[in-house]
């Protein structure tokens, strides 16, 4: 569903994962500017704990930055998709972890200077092993780290994915809301 601020926007480029939509904003002294804006499905992504001290990373091939990056495991919703069964899904085809719980951790907008999405942030628990069931483009390996060396990887940007320092700094310093 579009913003109200897009509801006038020309769609310029359509594309299989997103759109681009062009909207004319009132500027100052009377000029009109012009803006683009990247409209895409929301998405999740999930902090996959084997139990209070370690979690499940990925490393992941991203084309569009040429670099294999640590990530928390994350996808796109689904049209009708609750989030929350979208981060059990997506756990399970990236990792290859099933969790029994998967609870709510916060919100946030990734990049809301130019892209729709809204990231949902959840917490898995009492992971059970059951299989990868990766796409046909995704190029992931799986490794378990302590979550204390996580914040090690963060603070000398070992990771560097944005949703992933953002869950795991959300979760070191808040915890779930259920703790």
């Amino acid at each position: 569903m579009l913003p109200d601020s897009l509801r006038q926007a020309q769609r310029v480029f359509e594309g299989a994962r997103f759109d681009v939509c062009r909207v004319d904003l009132p500027g100052h002294n009377g000029r009109t500017v012009h803006r683009d804006a990247c409209v895409t499905s929301d998405a999740v992504v999930i902090l996959p704990l084997l139990d209070d001290e370690t979690v499940v990373l990925i490393r992941n091939e991203r084309f569009a930055v040429g670099r294999t990056l640590w990530e928390l495991p994350a996808g796109t919703i689904e049209p009708g998709e609750p989030p929350e069964d979208c981060a059990a899904r997506e756990l399970i085809e990236e990792t290859g972890y099933r969790a029994a719980r998967v609870d709510p951790l916060t919100t946030f907008y990734p990049s809301p200077g130019l892209c729709t999405e809204k990231m949902y942030a959840f917490v898995g628990r009492d992971l059970a092993h059951v299989g990868q069931h990766l796409d046909e483009n995704e190029r992931i390996t799986v490794e378990v780290i302590p979550l204390d060396k996580t914040m090690d990887m963060v603070r000398d940007h070992t990771i560097g994915d944005g949703k992933t320092i953002a869950a795991l700094l959300y979760y070191g310093r808040f915890g779930a809301p259920q703790d």
